[in-house]
Parts: C-alpha cells; sequence; structure tokens
C-alpha cells in the first residue's frame, strides 16, 4: 500500500469532538485509507456502505436518533459511513448521532461533493472537518520509492496517471482506465434525475481533454457536442467538478484594461483518465500535446500538496487580449506566484506588463528538469 499523504492528520484528527467527511472521486482509494485508520485507531467499530441496497434503505428510513443508534450500535466507537451521499437528509442523520452520542466518532465518505457537502453544510456547521483524497500523488511515490525510481516512471505516470489500482497492476494500465472510465468516472453525476443524455457528459468530457492548457468557451463547447445550450453546458461542467473529475482554473484580473477577465481553464485531476478519453497512449515525447499533459500533470499535482498541506491560496491563469500570458498563478498572502510551465528547460521572459501591473510578485520556471519544489519534493 503506498501510503497517503493524510493518513497522520486524518487518524489525529479523530476523536476531537468533530464528524469527519472525506470527499474524493471513487477508485482513489478512500476504502483503503479508512482501513489504515481503523488499524491504527484500534476501537470498536462499524462499516456501512451505502451503495448496497439494504444499507441504503436502512439509513433512509432511519429518522429519530433511537432508529440511528439502534443501526449503528450504541458499543461502537467509530462509525464509518462509505459513499454517504446516497443517504437522504444524511446531514440531519449525522447531527441527531452527534447531537445524541458524542462520543461517537462519525467519518463519512463521498465521491460527489454536490450531494455530501450541500446536505451537510448547515446541519453540520461547526461540527465537521472536512478532507479531500485524489489520486496519488508523484509526492506519495517518491516516499513510497525514492525520487530516482519515482522519475524513471515520470513517463509512465505522465500517459497512465496515478491510480492506485493502475500503479499497482504495471501491464494493464490501459484495461484498467476504461474501467474506471465507463464504471465509475460518471456514476454520481449520472444518477441525477435531470442528466438525461449521458451522451453530452461524454463528448463534454472529449472536448475538454482535447483543450487541456486553453481556454474554453461555453459557446463552443455547445456547439461541438450538438443540440445543447451553454447553459447547459456549464451545468454539467459544474457536476463533473463536484465529482472529482475535472477543476477549474479562472482567469487573473485586476489591473489593466486589456486582460482577460472571465474566462476559465479545466484540467483534470489525473492524466490517465484525460488520456483514456482521447485514446492516447502514446510516449510524451511521440506526441504533439506533450505541453498540455506536463502542464495538466504539474497543475493537478500541485493541487494535491496544496490541500495536503493546508496552504489556502487563490489559483489562476493570466493573459492579456493581445496574447500576454502566464500558465499559472497562485495569489498567498498579497504576494503572486507566477509560473511558466514548460516541457524542456528554458529561459522565459515573464511578460512585461504583469511586472509592472503587479509589483508584488515571484516569478519561476517549472520544467521536466527541475519540477521536484513545484510538486512538493
Amino acid at each position: 500500500m503506498i501510503q497517503k499523504s493524510i493518513l497522520e492528520k486524518l487518524v489525529s484528527s479523530c476523536f476531537k469532538g468533530k464528524t469527519i467527511l472525506l470527499l474524493g472521486p471513487r477508485q482513489v482509494g478512500k476504502t483503503t485509507l479508512l482501513k489504515e485508520t481503523v488499524k491504527q485507531l484500534n476501537t470498536p467499530s462499524v462499516w456501512f456502505n451505502a451503495d448496497e441496497a439494504d444499507i441504503l434503505e436502512a439509513f433512509s428510513s432511519a429518522s429519530t436518533s433511537t432508529q440511528l443508534i439502534r443501526l449503528i450500535g450504541a458499543n461502537h466507537n467509530l462509525v464509518i459511513i462509505d459513499e454517504a451521499q446516497q443517504i437522504p437528509d444524511i446531514g440531519k442523520k449525522l447531527k441527531l448521532i452527534f447531537d445524541n452520542w458524542p462520543d461517537i466518532q462519525i467519518i463519512a465518505t463521498g465521491s460527489s461533493a454536490f450531494d455530501l457537502q450541500n446536505q451537510t453544510a448547515e446541519p453540520l456547521t461547526g461540527r465537521k472537518n472536512t478532507f479531500h483524497l485524489y489520486p496519488i500523488s508523484f509526492k506519495e511515490t517518491v516516499n513510497h520509492t525514492s525520487i530516482m525510481e519515482a522519475k524513471r516512471l515520470l513517463d509512465t505516470r505522465l500517459i497512465y496517471g496515478c491510480y492506485p489500482e493502475v500503479i499497482n497492476n504495471p501491464g494493464n494500465e490501459k484495461e484498467i482506465l476504461v474501467e474506471i472510465a465507463q464504471s465509475y468516472l460518471y456514476k454520481d453525476v449520472l444518477q441525477l434525475d435531470n442528466i438525461r443524455k449521458p451522451s453530452h457528459i461524454d463528448k463534454l468530457l472529449r472536448a475538454l481533454a482535447f483543450q487541456v492548457g486553453s481556454e474554453v468557451s461555453y459557446h463552443e463547447l455547445a456547439q461541438t457536442i450538438g443540440n445543447i445550450d451553454t447553459l447547459t453546458v456549464e451545468k454539467y461542467l459544474d457536476l463533473l467538478e463536484k465529482a472529482f473529475v475535472i477543476f477549474k482554473l479562472p482567469a487573473f484580473c485586476r489591473n489593466l484594461r486589456n486582460e482577460i477577465k472571465k474566462s476559465k481553464k479545466y484540467y483534470f485531476y489525473d492524466n490517465g483518465i484525460r488520456n483514456v478519453l482521447i485514446s492516447n497512449f502514446s510516449q510524451p515525447e511521440m506526441r504533439q500535446d506533450k505541453g498540455a499533459l506536463w502542464e495538466n500533470f504539474l497543475i493537478s499535482e500541485r493541487l494535491k500538496q496544496n490541500q495536503y498541506n493546508g496552504r489556502f491560496v487563490n489559483t489562476h491563469f493570466w493573459r492579456t487580449h493581445d496574447r500576454a500570458e502566464i500558465d499559472y498563478i497562485e495569489e498567498e498572502d498579497g504576494i503572486l506566484h507566477a509560473f511558466a510551465i514548460k516541457w524542456k528547460e528554458q529561459k522565459v521572459r515573464f511578460p512585461a506588463s504583469f511586472l509592472q501591473a503587479y509589483s508584488e510578485h515571484q516569478t519561476a520556471v517549472v520544467s521536466k528538469k527541475d519540477f521536484e519544489g513545484f510538486v512538493g519534493i
């Protein structure tokens, strides 16, 4: 098992008077992480998987604190509810348990933030800690093996991504990725009643996969998909974000008249998912999109490290109408950290208009030769 970076934080957060929410895509190792958590806590525990019909029915019908405690058992100190977003009114039910049996530690997991976070937002205000889990990070592979071994396998990670099952089954990566994409990727999105054409979701993700690193136009996406309007495109993109398939990078704008203001870029949490959508598993050096491949990898890795290390930064890209641009910007404590992302090491001249407009800045170039610091190594 590759040790997840948040294991220690998760264990130390238990029995501190908070319900714990663990959010992340399906198949990224939430179950494995929780099994290790249970092992380290070494306390009487019970586990429920709300994907199972009888468990879902039991929790759905339990509406009082007495019914809930009978269901989970008063002799269990630790209660894990997997895929809790499936349970109607789960936030209110977690609050009932919390208020009546505060010594019981509940960990609820979810693969769809739009359900679990929305349902628990008001009932658990001040009563919860939220953790996010992502596909295995480059730093975690370094800690599991060595920096030398991780860098030797870097091209493999760029192609096949970092889902645990993919990493643990070399030689079967394509088949596993196809199964993840077909069976798990859209599962939570497609369960919504108003998603009536799964083909639209598939076409939308394929279009985004070809546009990684480029600005996205909702109007152009609607035209590409066909028989869909821009408002529906926006809604689908929002749902796919909340299902942890993609995430967006908004444009940074503040001082300059010709800055792009409302544009967005979208990235995938995992390179392998992006590549299976476009059916391209060629080696990076042979690909015309290797720049986009590298950019998606680095920005998703940076997101993981920021989350795991508790760095709360605003993230953006920057561009002007005359096409001056910066790939990635982090705003932290009033300072703009501007990064140029390049496949090969090279000198980069950052736009003078940006440097003059924003005096509180730092700049850096991130290439394949010297990316370790950027991803937390």
